[in-house]
């Protein structure tokens, strides 16, 4: 599915206690791996809450290609999901309204 350009999805779930830090580490290699094959058109962020069990995953994918439906770490995140979840995740999709360096690296 093409995206118009400014649009993302918005994740947001939280996990039960005991398996915060599991999903963690399963998103951090996601991101690992993303940084190591660099795929186009995919604009990706997750972010851990204060609460220690909430997290926030934003992603945009310009074109049709979805390069995460290919990421063996995705593949591995989403394996078990819902074992971690403490209920079910709710997206909603969003339109970029505005930024100032988000997503930049180095910042």
């Amino acid at each position: 599915m093409s995206r118009a350009q400014g649009t993302a999805v918005v994740v947001r779930y939280q996990t039960r206690p005991e398996a915060a830090e599991r999903n963690q580490d399963l998103v951090r290699q996601v991101f690992a791996e993303l940084n190591r094959e660099r795929p186009d058109g995919l604009r990706y962020a997750a972010f851990r809450l204060a609460d220690g069990v909430s997290f926030v995953h934003v992603v945009s994918v310009e074109g049709d290609a979805d390069p995460l439906s290919r990421s063996a770490a995705f593949a591995e995140f989403q394996r078990g999901l819902p074992d971690r979840l403490a209920g079910p995740p709710t997206p909603s999709r969003a339109t970029l309204v505005g930024s100032y360096r988000f997503g930049t690296e180095g910042v």
